[in-house]
Parts: C-alpha cells; structure tokens; sequence
C-alpha cells in the first residue's frame, strides 16, 4: 500500500481519546445532572483543588476560556489606557486581543527564531514607565526562557502574567509552567492536552488576594450577591465541563508521555529519511519538559506542501499565519512589514504535524512518506 492510498490521518483525533473513558464521562456528565448544580458548586471546587495541586501552586480558579484567564488576570491587575503590557508578535490573537481589549496597549516584539517564544533580549529593549506587566507566551508546550524575563521583570517592577495555554505540565528548570510569573493563565479548548468538552480555562497565582479579586470579577465583582464592588464578567467555568475535566485529569501525564514519544518517533524518522536538509524540527531543551501541545516543523514552500498532505489525507495546520503587527486590527501600533523578521519567518512557513497521543507508528510513517515525497517532488 503506497503512501497516496493509506487511511486519512487527521490532525486531532478526539474520539480515540474519548472512547476509553467514555463510561466514566458520562457517569461524570450524569452525576452533575442529577445534582442539578450546573454553576459554580463541589465539581468545579474539586477540580480547582486538583488543579492547584497538579501546578503547584496555592490558588487555581477555573474561567470560561483561555481568553477569559487572560482577560480577567489583567482585570485583576488593574491595567487598562495608558498602561503597555509587553508581549509576543507570534501567539494565538487572545494574547493581544486580551490587552487591547481593556484599552491598554500590546508593546510587540520578535520571537527567538529557534524556539518561536519571546526573544527576551527584546523584551528588555520594550520596557519603558508605561509598562505593566510582560506576558511570555509558553508557544506549542515548550516555556519561554523565564529566568531572563523573571529578571527583567523584577527589575522593572511588572507583573508577569503567564500565557501557559499550550503548556499544563510543561515545566522549566523543574518549575511549572504557570508557577513561574505571578499569574498563570491557560485553556481547556478541546484540542488542548487537557481539553474540556467546550470552551474553558484556568488561572494560577500564589497571591491569595490576587485569587480573591480574580474569583470576584468572574461572577461580575459581586461580593455578597448583588452588591458590586467591581465590574467584572461572566467568567465562571460549567460545572459540567468541571465534571469531565476531573475525570481526564489523572490520565494528562501519561498522555503528555505519549505525545513526547510521538514527537521522538518524528524525529527518529525524519532524520533516517534525511529530511532534516529540508525540514526543521522542534527543538528540544534538557531544562524545559515540552509537552507537545502541536508538533511543529519549518518547510519551505510550506503552503505547497500543506496542500500535498491534504490531498494524501493528512491534517495539518498553520499557528499562526499572521503575527499580530501585520494583523489588520493593529494597524494603529504602526508597524510594517519587516519589524519583526523572525516572527514573520515563521508564519510563512510553520506547520503542524498530527501529535495527538493515540496517533499510531504506521499513521507517523505515512506523514514522514508523503512529507519525503512533497518536499523532493
């Protein structure tokens, strides 16, 4: 069988995932139903128990979304117009779109070409009086260098606040992502490690009163009911999606395991092939745990080549095809074409590979074949 007639390989396979602790959700799932306790309630504190414990740290309050941790941990700090808030160019838009959105103003800079994290040397050239907080972007489970940024920030005076959404379990120099900064912000989207039937999120600190503020403005800063001391929002977690959470959380490590060893066989077979003239691989570091929230190699003529796996059946996708000073809704920051030249290497020419745990040997070796086969056609 040639590798133009093998069986399709999507890019997320979410259903082998489920299948084996489809029992266990429902009952899950029927649990809450029968407690009729969809808001808030002993499901969503238990995981939040969980989650704390998992993380290290004191405090973890579950929110709506990815986008929402992020949205409220700078609520909680109080950033809003004339505040800079220092970030990458290359991310998922939440980043950005979560400071813009309180009407200060995202300070972009330049990746590190190797890793696609936040240059550090860069971030240091950003600081100014303005500045508020930094937020290093853990890009597809691999940690920023945080040791120069927790430096730089010290320095400065400004908070970081982590954007850890590809990242639970990463770690750095033995450290957690999301235990590092002063907040820690990540996602349950489905096509996270740990990934929620829906929308969800979460948000660490070990600043008890950081965590009280932060658990005030996801019920609209009301303290007691109906009095508002704050305008927040609506940021609370499904008791539902708490419900099924609990039941994937004990299995996030040894699905990490089976991802990192997914990406090995990547690697192992890329190089038997001879590929890596023509394909850079994700690096690696002996002082970070990268969990391979995506596999994401650099390809020439990488939309030619994304098409010539799509018509071989394989699933891909681009993170992220535009970095954000090109993006249109940013085109008051000023910037153009050329600023950040490392960031924009990448957007033209990443992509990501199927990684998901359950993805067999045979399915990896139909991948490397048809990627062989479209980068020396």
């Amino acid at each position: 069988m040639t590798s133009a007639t093998r069986t399709p390989v999507p890019l997320l396979d979410l259903e082998a995932q489920y299948r084996p602790l489809r029992a266990e959700i429902l009952a899950a799932v029927t649990r809450v139903c029968d407690s009729q306790r969809f808001i808030m309630g002993p499901e969503v504190e238990a995981l939040e128990r969980e989650l704390a414990q998992y993380v290290g740290v004191p405090e973890a309050i579950t929110v709506s979304s990815g986008t929402d941790a992020l949205l409220a941990a700078l609520m909680a700090l109080g950033i809003g117009p004339g505040d800079e808030v220092i970030t990458s160019t290359f991310s998922f838009f939440a980043t950005a779109g979560s400071v813009a959105r309180l009407g200060a103003t995202p300070v972009l800079v330049d990746i590190d070409p190797f890793t696609y994290n936040v240059d550090p040397v860069r971030i240091r050239a950003a600081i100014t009086p303005r500045t508020r907080a930094i937020i290093p972007v853990h890009l597809y489970g691999l940690c920023a260098d945080m040791d120069p940024i927790v430096e730089i920030a010290r320095e400065a005076g400004v908070t970081i606040v982590e954007d850890a959404a590809q990242a639970i379990g990463a770690t750095y120099k033995s450290r957690q992502a999301g235990a590092i900064g002063q907040i820690g912000c990540f996602s349950f989207f489905p096509s996270k490690n740990l990934g929620a039937f829906g929308d969800g999120g979460f948000i660490t600190t070990a600043d008890s009163a950081l965590a009280h503020e932060i658990r005030l403005l996801r019920n609209h800063g009301a303290e007691p009911k109906y009095f508002h001391k704050r305008i927040g929002g609506n940021f609370r977690l499904d008791a539902l999606q708490a419900a099924v959470l609990r039941v994937k959380l004990p299995h996030l490590d040894r699905w990490t395991t089976m991802r990192q060893g997914n990406a090995a066989r990547y690697d192992s077979l890329f190089r038997s092939r001879g590929l890596t003239d023509r394909i850079t691989l994700p690096v690696a570091s002996p002082d970070r745990r990268h969990i391979y929230n995506q596999y994401v190699i650099r390809v020439p003529d990488r939309d030619r080549v994304r098409q010539f796996l799509a018509d071989r059946g394989i699933g891909t996708e681009i993170y992220y095809p535009v970095p954000f000073h090109l993006q249109e809704c940013f085109a008051s920051l000023g910037h153009t074409l050329g600023d950040f030249p490392h960031a924009e290497a990448a957007a033209s020419s990443v992509l990501a590979l199927p990684i998901y745990g359950e993805l067999t040997a045979e399915q990896q070796r139909h991948v490397v074949d048809a990627l062989a086969d479209a980068v020396r056609g």
